[in-house]
């Protein structure tokens, strides 16, 4: 083989005889080279090469290699001053030789070092195998300026092997580039992790508590927190509050923390709906600051004492509404009821004789000393303004409404009052069943100033009481009792229908039966009849 075929410069020729060096001139010209501490390249790696670290598993081809042709490829090296240098750095393979290799490269190339091949004592490799797939990593030494066994810098000028760094007799050993570059990263371990974590759900809800603190004192003035629930109390001067009529005990609440009376609209409502109490239109006097006990007090009467108060219900006729009146006024009942014989002067219509059906129903409250007239004046104007807020202002129209309302609230009793009051237009229109009358028993007793439905057939017929509806047409010529605000408002706004008749066949449920046809209601009354059987004494 001739030393011009040979890719591997690196093994040396006898420069004088032209021929190859034995292995004896080998070693001794190795041991002249690396004097001054240089390290030898041991004797067996010539014979068998086990001294020098093992290649990896892979490539199994230069791993391989025959002996003998590695022995061939010695004798055919040429020596180091006859090698010819290459202009360039060859680049490394990116897979190692193999003998099957085209270029025919000595398997001596990944397992046996020529004069040029530095070792030192300990292999200066760490992990076996690739690198990357740049090349072999383990048994190949790289020195600065060294690239695969092939040795460049400026030292070759003079036919040597080594560098400039290489005059102290100091070997640099270096992984191949690929090893180098093959840097892992460690993860952090879990216990790092779980730490990290941690820390972070840590902040994330420390941020948020943060967040709902700071948001808690801007919303807090306007969620009302910011206010007291209750006024020590007993409270000073004196606050007149109104409850209208129909209002609603979130809207009085309202009204009191507005006026001073309470700290707190929301504590108040507790107390009030604690107590079990209904409240009821009129005047009521306070003091400023009072606790909520005190106030709910006031409002459910238990400081009469303190104020003029009085309950009227829904159905009183004008006699005994002005008895109650008087009991808590103090005021006699022939004051009163001269008062009520001049409705005229209360804003009632001429036609009226009295102040009927005008008392509207409920509690009422006054301060102490309040006229006799202020006091009528007071619930006349409960009724006006709910016959005003149906749509009702003229005080012809007001009295006929409250007429129809009175009878409503007398014959409906737990009946659907639109449907009471439909049936009773529906009497007053020309009809083949009733002939315009009303034919209402509850306006025939009151003309006779009686209670009991149980009258005679004779007083069924008598015209002379004006309010018998069965032997006069129409509306009776007044009302027959304080209508309630339900009452009004069907009589303002009844519900069209069909209906005629009507009549309650269970006292007790207050079940209403209601008929087109005399003949239905006739069947209907039966049933009455028959309750009143079973429950003896019920029906008078």
């Amino acid at each position: 083989m001739s030393p011009a075929n040979i890719d591997d410069s690196s093994s040396p020729l006898d420069a004088g005889a032209g021929r190859p060096l034995t292995r004896k001139e080998l070693r001794e010209r190795e041991k002249t080279l690396n004097a001054g501490g240089h390290d030898a390249v041991p004797e067996q790696a010539y014979e068998t090469g086990h001294d020098i670290p093992p290649l990896p598993a892979e490539p199994p081809a230069a791993a391989e290699a025959d002996p003998r042709r590695q022995d061939e490829a010695l004798r055919e090296e040429p020596a180091p001053q006859d090698r010819v240098e290459e202009p360039l750095i060859p680049a490394a393979p990116a897979t190692p030789p193999s003998i099957q290799d085209d270029h025919h490269e000595p398997a001596l190339a990944g397992h046996q070092h020529a004069a040029g091949a530095h070792y030192s004592d300990e292999p200066h490799y760490e992990e076996p195998g690739y690198a990357d797939g740049h090349g072999y990593a383990a048994g190949v030494h790289q020195h600065d300026g060294h690239y695969d066994g092939t040795h460049y810098g400026d030292g070759h000028d003079d036919g040597t092997h080594y560098e400039e760094g290489h005059d102290d007799g100091a070997h640099h050993h270096e992984l191949l580039p690929a090893s180098a570059a093959a840097t892992v990263v460690a993860k952090p371990s879990k216990k790092v992790r779980r730490r990290r974590r941690l820390l972070a759900l840590f902040l994330t809800l420390a941020v948020f508590v943060t967040a709902v603190a700071v948001g808690a004192q801007f919303l807090k003035p306007l969620l009302g927190s910011d206010k007291p629930s209750d006024f020590p109390g007993p409270g000073s001067g004196e606050v007149v509050v109104t409850v209208e009529n129909g209002e609603g005990t979130r809207s009085i609440a309202s009204k009191l923390e507005n006026e001073g009376v309470v700290a707190n609209a929301d504590t108040f409502l507790q107390s009030f709906s604690a107590s079990g109490g209904i409240l009821s239109p009129g005047d009521y006097t306070f003091k400023s600051e009072m606790k909520n006990s005190d106030a709910v007090n006031v409002l459910l009467g238990k400081d009469q004492e303190k104020v003029i108060y009085f309950a009227l219900s829904a159905g009183l006729r004008i006699g005994e509404s002005l008895q109650a009146i008087s009991q808590g006024s103090g005021i006699s009942v022939q004051d009163l009821q001269a008062l009520s014989n001049e409705p005229a002067q209360f804003g009632l219509p001429a036609n009226a004789k009295n102040l009927e059906g005008y008392l509207a129903p409920g509690e009422h409250r006054f301060p102490l000393g309040t006229p006799a007239k202020d006091i009528l004046q007071s619930l006349v104007k409960i009724t006006t303004d709910e016959l005003v807020s149906q749509g009702i202002t003229d005080p012809a129209k007001q009295y006929e409404a409250v007429i129809v309302a009175s009878i409503v609230q007398a014959e409906g009793g737990q009946a659907e009052y639109g449907d009471v009051a439909g049936a009773i237009y529906n009497r007053l229109k020309p009809n083949d069943q009733t002939g315009g009358f009303l034919q209402v028993d509850s306006a025939v007793t009151y003309g006779l100033g009686t209670k009991s439905y149980n009258f005679t057939d004779e007083q069924r017929q008598d015209k002379s009481n004006p309010y018998n509806t069965y032997a006069n047409p129409g509306l009776p010529p007044g009302p027959i009792g304080s209508p309630g605000k339900t009452a009004i408002d069907a009589a303002a706004r009844p519900k069209t229908n069909d209906y005629l008749y009507w009549v309650t066949i269970n006292l007790d449920t207050k079940e209403t039966k209601f008929s087109k046809t005399l003949a239905e209601h006739n069947t209907y009354v039966e049933q009455y009849n028959a309750w009143c059987t079973a429950n003896v004494g019920r029906c008078t």
